[in-house]
């Protein structure tokens, strides 16, 4: 029987318990059995429409190897390991029951291998993965010294829980990014948990467009002295999509950097979107510089936008730490100044989206994944 901590519990002075409030304290496990039944009221699930997807948090997966295509690249190699790889389990482990059912369920890790100083791009697809709920778990190790770009894109249908780990070595420099461009039905539920080595440098990309309900969790740990880490994000949610992201920053290792910044648009009737920032300074980490901001457009009435940004500060001595949250509809005044020289509303606010989104797709640093990024932002757009 779970215990009060697995409950999200915590026992408090005058002998009661207390929920836990900190990212920090929470429960942490591999093991699915380990984890109370989701019901909507944990901390980590109020958000959540729970009912939606209630096959990947309890029910059985399917943890076989997926169908997975890749476009060829030097220095990235693609391969199968078994669970019991060195390298599983060294970026983090579960917090929630979803990411440890599909991590008890999983049979092999697919394991993308990066190495050599030069820049490289790769795209490792996954797509027509059917309509049962399955599991997945995927490692990407980057060598010291390394430079990558990995695309983890997912296409068709899809109901999948998965853990993706992300270890980069030490002065590696990678960039990952995570698009979800599922059919309108489908449900992909993600944990990422990243290991920032000495003087490496992690660019994290959340792109979230094609899905009925989408949830990409990434955390990142700055566990050696110069780690720096960029989280970036982007949603367009539609009617009657959920589109959820927490992102937790570690800083755990004195001058380490991080930047969080997710940008997202809604438009339809229930169209969701959930953005939690969780940034913890631990007492080890001095001359610290963190940042982390979430900005939502929104476009049509009847949408909602949840945002929390928290922030956890166990020692003094750093350089900065700072947060911001705002949601809105258009801004009146840039829109007055574009029709005034002739533009009509439409292609105006049109305008107005396409340069708040931007600001997100033109820092992956692969110009033809940007244009195609941009040209299904605009498909978004064409269809309020």
């Amino acid at each position: 029987m779970p215990t009060a901590e697995q409950h999200g519990l915590r026992a408090h002075s005058d002998g009661g318990f207390a929920p836990v409030q900190t990212r920090s304290e929470r429960f942490r496990s591999t093991q699915v059995a380990d984890f109370a039944p989701v019901t909507g009221r944990e901390h980590e699930w109020k958000y959540a429409p729970v009912a939606a997807f209630a096959d990947l948090t309890s029910g059985e997966l399917d943890g076989a190897r997926l169908e997975v295509e890749s476009t060829d690249a030097a220095g990235v190699a693609l391969s199968w390991v078994p669970r019991d790889d060195e390298r599983i389990g060294r970026a983090g482990t579960p917090e929630d029951r979803a990411s440890a059912n599909a991590w008890s369920s999983f049979v092999e890790a697919l394991l993308v291998s990066v190495s050599g100083e030069e820049a490289k791009a790769v795209t490792v697809t996954r797509s027509g993965l059917g309509t049962a709920p399955r599991a997945a778990h995927t490692v990407i190790e980057a060598a010291p010294n390394s430079r990558a770009l990995v695309v983890l894109r997912g296409t068709g249908d899809a109901r999948l829980a998965e853990n993706v780990e992300i270890l980069v070595g030490e002065g590696a420099n990678l960039t990952v990014v995570s698009l979800q461009e599922w059919t309108d039905d489908s449900v992909h539920l993600a944990s990422h948990f990243a290991r920032i080595g000495r003087d490496a440098k992690l660019k994290h990309i959340v792109v979230s467009l094609g899905g009925k309900v989408v949830r990409v969790n990434p955390s990142t740990h700055l566990a050696e002295q110069g780690g720096d880490v960029e989280a970036l994000g982007l949603y367009f949610s539609d009617a009657g999509q959920h589109l959820e992201q927490q992102v937790f920053v570690h800083h755990d290792a004195p001058h380490t950097r991080s930047r969080v910044t997710y940008k997202g648009a809604l438009q339809g009737e229930g169209a969701r979107s959930v953005w939690i920032g969780d940034v913890l300074i631990g007492n080890a980490a001095t001359g610290t510089d963190s940042y982390e901001q979430n900005r939502n457009l929104v476009l049509t009435d009847g949408t909602r936008a949840d945002s929390v940004p928290n922030l956890e500060i166990e020692t003094g001595d750093i350089e900065g730490a700072g947060h911001a949250s705002a949601t809105g509809r258009f801004d009146d005044e840039q829109l007055f100044y574009l029709q005034a020289r002739g533009i009509p509303e439409d292609e105006a606010r049109r305008l107005v989206v396409r340069g708040f989104l931007a600001e997100v797709v033109q820092q992956i640093g692969d110009a033809e994944l940007e244009e195609r990024l941009m040209a299904a932002l605009e498909a978004e757009l064409q269809g309020s």
